[in-house]
């Protein structure tokens, strides 16, 4: 009997966010329609539990969002919505049949409503919940304390994002879409793309997946707009593109970096805390320490495994085949 290495060794993919920002109206209803569909089927290669969309209209801010892959989602997007902020999601904390816990999530802070959508992974939001005494939810994701620190701002804007982006911990990328049309792009260690064309611009979180969407429109000439980790970029509703920077707080060496600068640690002592900080994290997914031990004995490296626990029964397949194997051999 052989195992299956390409389904036992594949890198496991997060959530994907993706949207439009048509700063000079350049399309129709049916085309933005049309785009988004595309966009957004192309992005179940990171995501197909659930699929949700933010948009304004001029009655205000619209979430709209169901527990179904994005190819099967029923888009009805009207032609004043300029920004349309989206999101394909893999369920890694609270289950998408409770259609609450799916993004984007609606949030409010003084007279301003907004939407905020996110990709990766937050190890402390239980100790944040505590520390900043937030109200309790139904909400059961980790994301959602995005949310809850920017509302306690009560405020949106660089200076509040900021202060979000630096308490949160682990892997992420967030979009934020106001009620104004203002899209904050805020890039931690996730990967983001984002294409400016004439008059408008698309993103996904990464290049494969905007390129291939990008043909699939039948879009060209296009630039690149560069996004680094320790980003926060706002897109105005004109099209105009200001940045400022947070301290990322690395997830592998749990120490404050400057825009995600690691000269200042000792890799070998940040691998083994990293090491320690995966197995303890895998326990809370059932999986023993000596399962990721023997994980690392077949070779796979620490970002590999992390990347297995976004998709915990397809790891457990994985160490069931692996101790299959030894038995066999």
């Amino acid at each position: 009997m052989s195992m299956n290495i390409s389904n036992v060794r594949r890198m496991f993919n997060m959530c994907c966010l993706f949207g439009l920002i048509d700063y000079n109206n350049t399309f129709n209803a049916k085309e933005k329609n049309r785009l988004i569909k595309i966009l957004s089927t192309e992005c179940e290669a990171r995501g197909t539990d659930a699929t949700g969309i933010a948009f304004n209209t001029e009655s205000g801010l619209h979430i709209s969002k169901r527990p179904i892959p994005a190819h099967k989602m029923w888009y009805r997007i009207p032609e004043s919505a300029r920004v349309v902020m989206g999101h394909t999601r893999m369920t890694t904390q609270g289950s998408e049949k409770f259609n609450f816990n799916n993004h984007p999530f609606f949030g409010h802070v003084d007279k301003l409503d907004f939407a905020l959508a996110h990709n990766g992974v937050l190890h402390n939001d239980n100790e944040l919940r505590i520390a900043e005494c937030l109200p309790k939810t139904n909400i059961q994701t980790d994301s959602y304390v995005a949310v809850q620190l920017i509302e306690k701002e009560n405020a949106l804007g660089f200076d509040a994002i900021r202060k979000m982006a630096e308490k949160t911990e682990g892997s992420f990328c967030y979009t934020i879409l106001d009620e104004k049309n203002n899209l904050y792009i805020v890039k931690g260690d996730n990967p983001m793309a984002i294409y400016k064309f004439n008059g408008f611009y698309l993103y996904a979180s990464t290049d494969e997946i905007l390129t291939r969407a990008v043909k699939k429109i039948g879009l060209k000439n296009y630039s690149r707009i560069n996004i680094s980790c320790g980003d926060i970029l706002k897109i105005t509703p004109n099209g105009t593109i200001e940045i400022q920077t947070f301290h990322f707080k690395d997830r592998y060496f749990g120490a404050w970096s400057n825009y995600c600068n690691y000269s200042a640690f000792d890799p070998y002592e940040a691998e083994d805390i990293y090491i320690d900080e995966i197995t303890e994290y895998a326990g809370y997914f059932g999986i023993a320490p000596e399962d990721v031990v023997m994980l690392l004995e077949y070779g796979y490296d620490e970002l590999e495994i992390e990347e297995m626990l976004y998709d915990p029964l397809e790891l457990q397949k994985c160490i069931s085949e692996i101790k299959l194997c030894e038995m066999l051999c």
